[in-house]
This record gives C-alpha cells, sequence and structure tokens, in this order.
C-alpha cells in the first residue's frame, strides 16, 4: 500500500512496460549525421553576425529616463493645478481656454517626446537616442513646478 506522500511524486500508469524508453541512437564516430538536403546548402548564413539586442546598462538607463520623464509628467501636472488659481482672477474665457489647452499640451509632451525619441532613433545608435533624451529633458522642465511650487507664495 502507497504512502499519501508518495502518491504526489507519481502518476497512475508509471509502471507501463510500454512507456520505458527504447535505445538512444548515438553518433557515429565520423561525426553527426548530416542531411542530404541540407548537406549542399549554403554557408554564407552561418557567418553572418547576429544582430545584438540592447545591453543590460541600456535598458537600466531607459528605465530611469522614463522614470524622469514621469517625474516631469508629474510637475507639469501638479505646477497647472497651482497656476489654475491665478488664470481663474484672469478676465475672459479665451485666457482660460488657451491655458488650459497648452496644460493638455505640456502634460503630454514628455510622454510624446520619449517615445518619439526611442522610435525616431531605432535605427542609429544608442548614443544618438540617449543624446535626444537628454535634450527632451533639459527642453521639458516643468517650470510652473521648479518656480512656483505645489505650495507656493
Amino acid at each position: 500500500m502507497s504512502r499519501p506522500e508518495d502518491d504526489a511524486l507519481s502518476w497512475d500508469g508509471d509502471d507501463d512496460p510500454t512507456l520505458v524508453p527504447g535505445p538512444v541512437d548515438e553518433p557515429s564516430a565520423s561525426g553527426p549525421a548530416v542531411e542530404p538536403e541540407l548537406a549542399d546548402a549554403p554557408v554564407g548564413d552561418a557567418e553572418a553576425p547576429e544582430p545584438t539586442g540592447l545591453g543590460n546598462v541600456a535598458l537600466v538607463s531607459y528605465g530611469v529616463l522614463g522614470g524622469v520623464y514621469a517625474l516631469w509628467i508629474a510637475g507639469w501636472i501638479l505646477g497647472s493645478l497651482r497656476l489654475r488659481a491665478w488664470i481663474e482672477t484672469a478676465t475672459g474665457s479665451v485666457a482660460d481656454v488657451m491655458f488650459h489647452a497648452s496644460m493638455v499640451l505640456a502634460i503630454a509632451a514628455p510622454v510624446l517626446w520619449f517615445f518619439t525619441a526611442v522610435v525616431a532613433t531605432r535605427r542609429r545608435t544608442t548614443g544618438t537616442t540617449f543624446l535626444w533624451l537628454g535634450i527632451g529633458l533639459v527642453l521639458l522642465v516643468p517650470w510652473p513646478f521648479v518656480m512656483v511650487g505645489v505650495i507656493g507664495q
């Protein structure tokens, strides 16, 4: 009679003699067998270098830069909420509509810049991509948040 602990380590039918593996074909001493239709295939494909993916440093750098761009989005949101009180004191609905439209574009700009820089430079060197991402970090600084902050004066 089997114990409950042993039941977890076996399947019904494990002792079936038809499931015993057959003899393994061993390669001959002259080398591995070659299919006849593959023997005449050109070897040029094997000599082509395989494309290399991004290294670990580049992937981590993309993640860090993506996080900074996410902070820029949060800065634009918080800065625009702070400036909304100032805009509400302005007269005229045109200023209000223009402010909201510009803030929506400012909030979307970091996302658009990041994906555009990555997609537009995917056939170029990694350094070119990081150059454009760095330019975007400088150009898209959330100035309303930097200058006024969340609490402000």
